[in-house]
């Protein structure tokens, strides 16, 4: 590149500008592939004994089809006394300096004293790719060619960084260059046809992009480079953070970079229903490139069936875009909050119903959602308590997009992010009335005692009291559900140790597991009776016996449909909620009534039909049991009863 170039005057270059800058952007996806294929090559010497890396839909979307010698730069790669071999080096070198030179240009051309890109600096690196020579790279060669890190001090610069800053300048000479705008896009050099695609693009920009609110990005500019549309779409202020569209006909490609993975895998799950075709993506590190980390780059492509899927197409991409700002940011200030797998579904969710993380952000983020739970309610949280601990995953991370909700629309409408403080207190509040965490080890737990009940009452109901191995089977199915019904009432009180808030669903799981004992019991007793302890049994006793399971049974249900809504009662539920609750907490205390009659009846047949004592014994113990089992059941319902009593403030 000739120096002059540093100091050419403006004059009449200013009409050339709208040519160099369309083949700037050009020459610097090639740039971008050329340092892939660099990296490539040195991933592909480590492992020698991995296929290199495939990057033919790359090396298309950079316009370089027809060179094909760079598809095979990687596999011919090889280390060689620490050092990277490319036989190729001095045709990539030659690729590189002259792609270099027609990015410079234009900023060049408008050379200003206080922009970030020097003339001095962009010689330089010229001058380096000049005394690359022979077919060799060192690591510290290697390393001044790719990092994409600042560290800002002197002498850590690289070519992967002044392309960087050469495209950001680029961008910012668009709007010089354009001719027009259309729907805020900075255009040049546009065919009659394009433009309703890149309305269709800035429709759904448009859409979208108040959520960003003052963060800089979303600068979008659009020419035709050939027979393509280009469309390039400056995300936010990172250097490595680009978004490039070319339309061809009814085929859209995509290539998008990132320095986040994370946040790749997430615009690629944005993606998936426009139906987007990724080409292999892979995050290219190595120990001694980038810090031990590099920048992601992937190709997508998009087959569109007729002018109206594309214009959908383009337009779904263009709202989508908005929610890249600052994404890392935000999952991590969730991360105090649920798991990193529920934040980034929690950042989906919010993309996909189009309310963003940024209101949240600027409402105050992190700060907002631990002020909430300061002020919830003495016991509710301790230090240390993270919110899905205390929620549960699901309730934690439904609250956390309400909040998103809330502030989206407060803040889209100009109100105080104090309002939002306020509003996330009183979210909050409401659901730890629910403590739905507590209610799923309930519900969990009354699950396995209705299953005992079902279990003894179909024995009982259908004869198998008399099969040995039947009843067997049904002892140690008992025994294992009593067991994991026990490790629920642990993990309660673990919670209680360390939560006040869990003590009522303690004290309630430990009623509770008493009707799962009682149940487990009568199983026992059935299989013992089964060993040869049936002597005068008949179809009165089995009756009789059979009555008192069905009761309990019933009860267990009851009990299971009373959870189920003392789980959503406060101080602001309906009515028929709260008659609904009373109704099948009466309908638990009936049937520990009818249990005592059915106890006494049972007696009576009992003895009037059983004479061997073994037989009559363990008879009368199935009898007790399931008699005992209503009494527990009554006393876990009484126990519930306060527990909803005092969620929706009333006195028990």
């Amino acid at each position: 590149m000739d120096k002059t170039l540093a100091v050419a005057s403006l004059g009449q270059q200013r009409l050339l500008l709208p040519v160099w800058v369309k083949a700037a952007l050009a020459a610097n996806d090639r740039l971008k592939f050329y340092l892939s294929t660099l990296q490539a090559a040195s991933q592909h010497a480590e492992h020698p004994r991995e296929p290199a890396l495939d990057l033919s839909r790359e090396l298309a979307a950079a316009g370089l089809g027809s060179e094909t010698w760079l598809l095979d730069l990687p596999g011919g790669a090889s280390r060689v006394d620490g050092q990277l071999m490319l036989p190729e080096l001095e045709r990539l070198r030659d690729a590189l300096q002259e792609d270099l030179g027609l990015m410079a240009r234009p900023v060049l051309a408008l050379a200003d004293p206080a922009q970030a890109v020097q003339p001095a600096r962009i010689q330089h690196w010229l001058d380096t790719l000049a005394a690359l020579q022979g077919v060799r790279l060192d690591a510290m060669q290697l390393r001044s060619l790719t990092h994409g890190q600042r560290q800002g001090g002197p002498g850590d610069d690289s070519l992967h960084l002044l392309v960087m800053d050469l495209h950001k300048a680029i961008n910012q000479l668009v709007p010089q260059v354009a001719s027009e705008l259309i729907a805020g896009a900075h255009v040049w050099q546009l065919d009659e046809a394009d433009r309703p695609l890149v309305q269709a693009f800035m429709r759904g920009l448009r859409r979208t992009a108040p959520l960003k609110f003052d963060h800089p990005g979303l600068e979008t500019a659009a020419t035709r480079d050939g027979a393509h549309l280009l469309l390039q779409n400056d995300i936010g202020t990172n250097d490595a953070h680009v978004l490039v569209i070319q339309v061809q006909e009814l085929t859209i490609t995509l290539t998008y970079s990132d320095l986040h993975l994370r946040r790749f895998s997430f615009f690629q799950a944005l993606l998936a229903p426009l139906g987007a075709n990724w080409s292999v993506v892979e995050s290219r590190t190595e120990a001694q490139l980038n810090q031990g980390q590099a920048y992601t780059v992937g190709t997508a492509t998009f087959a569109c069936g007729d002018l109206a899927h594309l214009q959908a197409t383009l337009e779904g991409l263009g709202a989508r875009i908005v929610f890249l700002i600052d994404w890392n940011r935000a999952r991590k200030r969730l991360l105090n909050f649920v798991s990193k797998p529920a934040a980034e579904l929690l950042l989906r969710a919010a993309a996909e119903q189009e309310l963003g993380h940024m209101a949240w952000l600027r409402a105050g983020g992190e700060r907002l959602i631990f002020g909430a739970m300061q002020t919830v309610g003495e016991g509710a949280f301790r230090l240390g308590d993270r919110l899905d601990e205390v929620l549960g995953p699901d309730q934690a991370s439904a609250f956390l997009l309400d909040v998103m909700r809330l502030a989206t629309e407060a803040l889209l409408h100009g109100q105080s992010p104090s309002l939002v403080a306020d509003e996330a207190r009183l979210l909050l509040a409401r659901q730890m009335q629910r403590r739905s965490a507590g209610f799923d080890l309930l519900d969990e737990h009354a699950a396995y005692c209705q299953t005992l009940a079902q279990a003894v009452s179909d024995a009982l109901g259908h004869g198998r009291d008399g099969l040995q191995a039947q009843a067997a089977e049904l002892a140690a199915r008992a025994k294992t559900w009593e067991r994991q019904a026990d490790q629920l009432v642990m993990q309660a009180r673990e919670q209680a140790e360390r939560q006040p808030r869990w003590q009522a669903v303690s004290r309630l799981l430990v009623l509770s597991d008493d009707v799962a004992d009682a149940l487990e019991e009568a199983a026992f007793l059935i299989s013992l009776m089964a060993d040869h302890h049936q002597k005068g049994w008949n179809r009165e006793v089995r009756q009789a016996l059979s009555a008192l399971a069905q009761v309990v049974q019933q009860a267990t249900q009851d009990h299971v449909k009373a959870l189920a809504i003392a789980r959503n009662l406060g101080s602001d539920s309906e009515r028929q909620d709260q008659d609904e609750f009373l109704t099948a907490s009466w309908a638990v205390l009936h049937a520990e009534r009818r249990c005592d009659d059915l106890l006494r009846q049972a007696r009576r047949v009992l003895l009037a039909e059983l004479q061997d004592a073994a037989s009559l014994m363990l008879a009368n113990d199935l009898a007790q049991t399931l008699e005992l089992a209503s009494d527990r059941l009554l006393a876990a319902g009484y126990g519930l009863r306060e527990l909803a009593f005092n969620q929706s403030g009333v006195q028990a």
